[in-house]
């Protein structure tokens, strides 16, 4: 996919950029992530940005066929960010969703590539 682009939200919306930053663990692993009405596979470097209406809970998902996680957030029109990390699991990787300080995130999310969303 593309280099990072800054996404762009109308106005009472939130950004919820969630990447995955390359990792030999993973690297083979895509679990779809959901974040409110929208899915995207997320593959090792790569990232998407899910625009969400503010003043809402969304629930960001992602789970493999051994585990789940989720994060809930109550969104403001401001720009979040979750990185996804996948751990080791008996049969296959533990796919995890951890939000990140803006600062640490950004400098990450630099060296990731775009992931289109699920249709």
């Amino acid at each position: 996919g593309r280099p990072f682009e800054k996404a762009y939200a109308p106005r009472n919306q939130a950004v919820i950029y969630v990447y995955s930053p390359y990792s030999s663990p993973g690297s083979l692993l895509r679990p779809a992530v959901t974040c409110g009405d929208d899915t995207a596979r997320i593959g090792p470097g790569g990232y998407h940005a899910f625009i969400v209406p503010a003043g809402q809970d969304v629930v960001c998902r992602v789970h493999s066929s051994e585990s789940k996680d989720q994060v809930e957030i109550h969104a403001e029109p401001r720009v979040y960010y979750i990185r996804e990390e996948i751990g080791w699991g008996v049969l296959t990787g533990h796919p995890h969703l951890n939000p990140m300080d803006a600062d640490k995130a950004h400098t990450e999310i630099q060296q990731c590539c775009v992931q289109e969303q699920e249709r």
